[in-house]
């Protein structure tokens, strides 16, 4: 069976859009791209260097794939390598259109259960890189063997965010952390079943909370 590995990088607000460059996605009016150079460190280098040193495929969503297909097989100067390695190994897009994918070795799943069947298979990790949409679903759906958040001592106030609606209610267990010379923290996490909620303290009985209970029941609160 194959590892499916999310690996995104996130603002300290848990933005992940557009972190490579202000063309990279708009969408939503979001002017910020290109936010992750100026207070990237080593912790993320290195996090990567072991992240694609290794054999992997990648999982991607289809404006993800939109966003990598433009670009990487493109790429010049220090860029090059990354984009001839990208440009040879596996993609695997979850898509519901029918739109072409049009670079090499990039295939497409059609949902949750095609991922499923590909994880089953014997092969190399499976990399997530970008792609929000997909983070709920493979969460809800038990797919997600590994998180590492490379966040960012930044603010962004508005974006796409790495953990968005439908995101099941589950915790996780930190494998691993590193905190670079700028503040960087890169996290790992494994999933660690659901979350078994409780009170903190036993709730209060007095005569004001009572009054505080009911007017949030009736919408006055």
């Amino acid at each position: 069976m194959r590892r499916i590995i999310g690996a995104a990088f996130v603002s300290l607000d848990g933005v992940m859009q557009a972190p490579g460059g202000a063309g990279e996605d708009p969408t939503g009016g979001f002017a910020h791209g290109g936010w992750l150079a100026p207070v990237g460190d080593e912790t993320i280098d290195q996090t990567l260097g072991a992240l694609f040193g290794n054999p992997f495929d990648l999982l991607l969503g289809r404006r993800t794939f939109d966003i990598f297909a433009g670009y990487w097989p493109y790429a010049e100067g220090e860029s090059k390598p990354m984009g001839e390695l990208f440009d040879r190994i596996d993609k695997y897009v979850v898509t519901h259109g029918d739109r072409p994918l049009d670079w090499q070795n990039s295939f497409a799943l059609s949902g949750m259960d095609a991922v499923a069947e590909l994880k089953r298979g014997e092969g190399s990790d499976i990399v997530i890189q970008g792609s929000t949409t997909l983070y709920p679903q493979l969460l809800a759906a038990g797919l997600i063997d590994r998180l590492t958040l490379m966040i960012s001592p930044v603010l962004l106030g508005s974006g796409k965010r790495w953990f968005g609606d439908g995101t099941p209610l589950t915790t996780l267990r930190l494998v691993d952390h590193k905190i670079g010379t700028r503040g960087n923290v890169v996290a790992t996490y494994e999933p660690a079943g659901p979350l078994q909620q409780q009170d903190i303290a036993p709730p209060s009985t007095s005569a004001r909370e009572q009054a505080r209970q009911l007017a949030m029941a009736q919408g006055r609160w």
